[in-house]
């Protein structure tokens, strides 16, 4: 399949480094009016300045959409009018009227859609759901995130609610199986830009979970990582080294019988598991192609899921404006 990547910046590059080494994909080229900055892309002739050059080296199987969010819909528009497919970066655009537009001009065109969640593909949260999924907790009560650290100057367009709060509300929802009911979020601008630079979400899934995120780039450490609690225990994903962690519930007795009734969890066997680790972005890219040839369960993150994450970071900056609780809204106008 012939394959393209639309954008060489600091994720855009790395794309292009994987369909480069991909036997299954024949690299037609990168699209970036500032050139290959990070010298990327190994054939200079293979640098374009437009869609336009690019198109004219022949059709394209699918793009992978990297370019400024707010440029997503412009450039989704060009390169699904010649048939390509298309993998677009998260957000799936600047606000949910053009995630919605962006999703017509895929259906209109009859060619594949999905959105870059690269979180989902990360190896401690894929073996965090498996465990979920298979019981170990028990009964779930809260899911929490944490994604902190210092400002990327990369960022001009959005602020840390669309370009980072939306891994969370896509974990959230994923980890947890059931979409957002209603979220409540604070915000703050601390650094002058005209975009939010902390904010703090909570809320609840229709299933009754509780959720909470912490998010800014305001903290002078990175950090991420992501817990899941519940009656049996909890489980701990630290996304920048892949590690996940359970801590089991103790079960500690007592022959004082007036405190008994009042006993509560106590801690229990920890345990780090061994976990395969494979590069998150070459796994999504793995997950889009079998998309494309075919699969039935390509484990993408659908447009529609797409959407639905931007209309709940949308819901959060509502709530933030409005200091009420807000009901996500991925179908509305």
């Amino acid at each position: 399949m012939r394959g393209a990547v639309l954008g060489l910046g600091m994720i855009g590059r790395h794309h292009a480094r994987l369909l480069q080494s991909t036997p299954e994909v024949a690299f037609a080229g990168a699209v970036d009016p500032a050139g290959d900055i990070h010298s990327a892309v190994s054939d200079p002739a293979l640098v374009f300045s437009s869609v336009a050059e690019l198109l004219a080296g022949g059709t394209l199987d699918f793009a992978i959409i990297a370019v400024p969010t707010e440029e997503h819909v412009a450039a989704v528009r060009e390169v699904t009018a010649g048939g390509a497919s298309v993998l677009v970066e998260k957000p799936i655009a600047a606000s949910a009227t053009a995630g919605r537009e962006l999703i017509e001009l895929v259906e209109h065109a009859g060619v594949h859609g999905a959105v870059g969640h690269i979180e989902r593909c990360n190896p401690a949260l894929i073996e965090l759901r498996s465990r979920v999924n298979d019981g170990q907790l028990g009964e779930l009560f809260l899911i929490a995130t944490e994604r902190v650290g210092p400002f990327p100057d990369r960022i001009r367009d959005v602020g840390v609610v669309k370009d980072l709060a939306t891994h969370d509300l896509d974990l959230v929802r994923w980890l947890g199986g059931a979409p957002i009911a209603s979220l409540s979020g604070q915000t703050q601008n601390r650094m002058g830009r005209p975009h939010e630079d902390l904010v703090l979400i909570s809320g609840a899934l229709t299933s009754g979970v509780s959720f909470n995120s912490i998010v800014d780039w305001l903290s002078p450490t990175k950090v991420r990582r992501t817990r899941v609690l519940g009656e049996r225990g909890m489980l701990v994903a630290d996304t920048l080294t892949a590690d996940l962690t359970f801590y089991a519930n103790g079960a500690v007795g007592s022959e004082w019988g007036a405190t008994q009734s009042l006993r509560g969890v106590s801690e229990g066997d920890v345990t780090r598991y061994a976990i395969a680790r494979r590069e998150p972005l070459r796994v999504q890219l793995d997950r889009f192609l079998d998309l494309l040839g075919g699969s039935q369960d390509s484990q993408v993150v659908t447009l529609a899921e797409g959407l639905e994450t931007l209309a709940s970071a949308e819901a959060v900056l509502e709530s933030a404006a409005s200091g009420v609780t807000v009901t996500p809204n991925a179908a509305g106008a």
